[in-house]
């Protein structure tokens, strides 16, 4: 009976999880909205079983990224976030040369070489700024869903200006803007602007070569993926798999181990 590879990708978070054939499909996937610390993993990597129609004992081989990878004492293989997105995104969009990843407490720049090896990264994991949890307290500050952020900037006649990059003064920003009847829409744009402006300047430090690519959870957010054209005024490429594009790295990095041997 063939087997499975698994990625399990522990984030901040959420934790993410891909079981692939032997073949190298995507067999099975889950996204679980509690990361390091937590049951997270566990229920991700179930959910990924499931869907696959797998059980534990037909995965070869198990490799761990992400925040919270050192805790997962069932994998095998330890593999480096920005490795496992630079793998993942090559998979999913062949040929792509940029890949900027916005989780739940970071942000990164990968450059890839034509043949999809990782050249050099950028990160900025000294600040919440511009991430995954800049956008919930924003989100929870205007009574939205993230869903919402995703959308509401199209209703905006322009952005509202967020001057700060630090999240705590810029929630101060957004409470004295509302109160003074700033439209939630221009609020909203000018948050999605100022996040996509952060992940942009990363790219800009190691060189933007196209075609671009979001991973991370961040990347469902199509008002930060608009912004980040205008900011890099280029195409962004995005799956709905975009999110899981570490846990996919993984996987693959788990299929490569194996044959190794």
């Amino acid at each position: 009976d063939a087997g499975f590879y698994m990625g399990i990708d522990v984030g901040s978070a959420c934790s993410k999880c891909v079981v692939l054939t032997t073949a190298r499909e995507i067999a099975g996937d889950a996204v679980i909205f509690a990361g390091a610390g937590t049951g997270g993993p566990d229920r991700a990597m179930a959910a990924a079983l499931e869907k696959a129609g797998a059980d534990r004992s037909r995965i070869l081989r198990t490799a761990a990224t992400g925040y919270g990878r050192k805790l997962l004492e069932n994998a095998g293989l330890k593999v480096s976030e920005v490795s496992c997105h630079a793998k993942g995104a090559a998979y999913l969009f062949p040929g792509v040369r940029t890949v900027i990843d916005i989780g739940g407490q970071d942000a990164k720049a990968i450059l890839l070489d034509a043949d999809g090896r990782l050249v050099n990264f950028v990160m900025n994991d000294k600040c919440a700024a511009g991430t995954g949890r800049f956008l919930e307290v924003m989100a929870r500050i205007l009574d939205r869903s993230l869903e919402e952020m995703s959308d509401l900037d199209l209703k905006a006649r322009c952005a509202a200006v967020i001057s700060s990059a630090c999240t705590v003064f810029a929630e101060s920003e957004v409470i004295s803007q509302l109160s003074a009847g700033t439209p939630a829409a221009e609020l909203v744009a000018g948050i999605n602007r100022s996040a996509a402006a952060r992940a942009a300047s990363l790219a800009k430090r190691l060189g933007v070569f196209p075609p671009i690519c979001m991973t991370g959870g961040v990347a469902g957010n199509g008002g930060v993926r608009r912004a980040m054209e205008k900011e890099l005024a280029a195409e962004i490429l995005y799956s709905p798999l975009s999110q899981l594009a570490g846990a996919l790295g993984a996987a693959l990095y788990a299929a490569d181990d194996r044959a190794a041997k």
